[in-house]
């Protein structure tokens, strides 16, 4: 048994309360996901249905024009097996406004651009469907910073964020999802023959079982070693998790009151609920 193993059935209920009771606090009931084809949002859409009603959850499919096309059926396969709502938005002329008179190359900027057009999309189409905008990051992506900021990290509420990318597969099977969505490759589908894995230079399998001794168990540098991990990977790990903590954390305030926001004033999300 993976130590990574979870119980699926407690934790689906766990998140589908979780949904419930966040979105409730602030009188919405109902949800906007962008689902791309990959694992991560088809398990966010599959809590959503549970949690809201399929009805009631908007799976949005944002492709540009260099995306898979086998990407685009895996999302809309997910969308008609949960039997939510769908709506296609190509966001190519969206992104190509900016891209091409600026004529940016870069994959990782030009990545970048194509993740933030597609929240503009999902919040726009939040304030029009009175609904909240679902989150798909998992743990091991939030830790490895291995997202763009206020773009695939954007969100209301993120029901993934305390599990794993092991986790998000053990729970896509429980849910009963497509095995096509299961099976396939994890990529975030910016350029042909992009895989998640590949530009980290590392599987999420190697990940995964170094966070749970790192990052649950607390293990150090040592111990680490001992039991069988490179102390180069832990230290490039290590080294990757506090260089991209900037992105977990809201923008730093910078401090001149006596009660400044997110210094000495946090208010409570639950305050008068």
């Amino acid at each position: 048994m993976n130590r990574l193993d979870i119980q699926c059935e407690l934790v689906e209920q766990l998140l589908v309360r979780f949904l419930r009771s966040e979105a409730g606090k602030f009188g919405f009931l109902r949800a906007v996901v962008g689902v791309s084809g990959g694992v991560d949002s088809a398990v966010t859409a599959a809590l959503c249905a549970r949690a809201y009603g399929p009805d009631n959850v908007l799976g949005v499919r944002l492709p540009y024009k260099t995306s898979s096309p086998a990407s685009e059926a895996d999302a809309l396969a997910v969308v008609q097996q949960l039997g939510i709502r769908t709506r296609r938005i190509e966001i190519s002329a969206m992104a190509d406004g900016y891209l091409a008179p600026n004529e940016v190359a870069d994959r990782i900027r030009r990545g970048n651009v194509m993740a933030r057009a597609r929240m503009i999309v999902l919040y726009d189409l939040s304030a029009e469907w009175r609904a909240l905008v679902i989150g798909t990051s998992n743990k091991t992506e939030i830790l490895l910073g291995y997202s763009t900021q206020f773009g695939d990290a954007a969100c209301a509420l993120n029901p993934l964020g305390d599990l794993y990318k092991h986790q998000i597969f053990q729970l896509a099977r429980h849910l009963g999802l497509p095995a096509s969505v299961i099976e396939k490759t994890p990529t975030a589908d910016l350029f042909e023959g992009q895989t998640d894995e590949g530009e980290l230079g590392f599987t999420y399998a190697q990940a995964d079982a170094l966070f749970e001794r790192m990052i649950d168990q607390r293990c150090g540098e040592e111990q680490l070693v001992a039991e069988g991990f490179e102390r180069e990977f832990v230290r490039r790990i290590a080294a990757r998790v506090a260089l991209n903590q900037y992105k977990r954390l809201p923008p730093v305030i910078a401090k001149l009151s006596e009660r400044t926001v997110n210094h000495d004033f946090r208010y409570l999300r639950s305050w008068g609920h």
